[in-house]
C-alpha cells in the first residue's frame, strides 16, 4: 500500500510539474497577447504591486456580455483586517495590451490595469501599470497565472 501511495504521489508531482512547464520555443506559445485564446486568461492569477506588501488573488472567467473577461481581485489587508474584494472586467485590445477596469462597488471605476504579455511567458505573465482612480497614483504590477478555472469557460 505504501509503495502504491508513493507511486501515486510521484505521478501526481510529475503531472503538476508538466502542466506548469512552459516551453518558450513551442511554436504554439504565443509571443503576443493578440494571439492568446481568450480562454487562456480564465483562471486564477497572482497579482503583485510595487510598493504594496501583500499578494492579491485574481480570478478571471468569461464575460457574459462581450468577448472579454470578468472576475474579482482579493487584496489581503495588513494587520489582519478583512480583505477587500473588487470586481474586474476587461480584454486584450487591438494593440495586444491587457486592459482591465476595476470597481469596488460594481458601478464606479476604482482602478485601471494596463499591461503587456511578457516574452517567453507563454501567456502566463503580464506586466504593466495599475492606476488608482481615487488619487491617480500608479503602481507597477506583475500578474502571474497560478491555475486554471475548471468548468467556468
Amino acid at each position: 500500500m505504501r509503495a502504491l501511495l508513493a507511486a501515486f504521489a510521484a505521478f501526481a508531482a510529475l503531472a503538476v510539474a508538466g502542466c506548469a512547464t512552459v516551453d518558450p520555443k513551442d511554436p504554439n506559445c504565443p509571443a503576443d497577447a493578440r494571439d492568446l485564446p481568450l480562454t487562456s486568461l480564465y483562471g486564477r492569477w497572482e497579482a503583485r504591486f510595487d510598493g504594496l506588501p501583500a499578494v492579491s488573488v485574481v480570478q478571471l472567467g468569461k464575460h457574459p456580455d462581450y468577448a472579454g473577461v470578468r472576475g474579482t481581485i482579493t487584496r489581503n489587508a495588513d494587520g489582519g483586517a478583512k480583505p477587500s474584494v473588487a470586481q474586474l472586467a476587461g480584454d486584450v485590445d487591438d494593440e495586444g495590451a491587457l486592459s482591465i477596469d476595476e470597481s469596488l462597488d460594481g458601478r464606479a471605476i476604482s482602478g485601471n490595469w494596463a499591461g503587456t504579455l511578457q516574452p517567453r511567458s507563454c501567456g502566463r505573465e503580464f506586466r504593466g501599470t495599475w492606476r488608482n482612480a481615487a488619487n491617480d497614483s500608479t503602481h507597477p504590477f506583475v500578474l502571474t497565472k497560478t491555475g486554471a478555472m475548471e468548468g467556468k469557460q
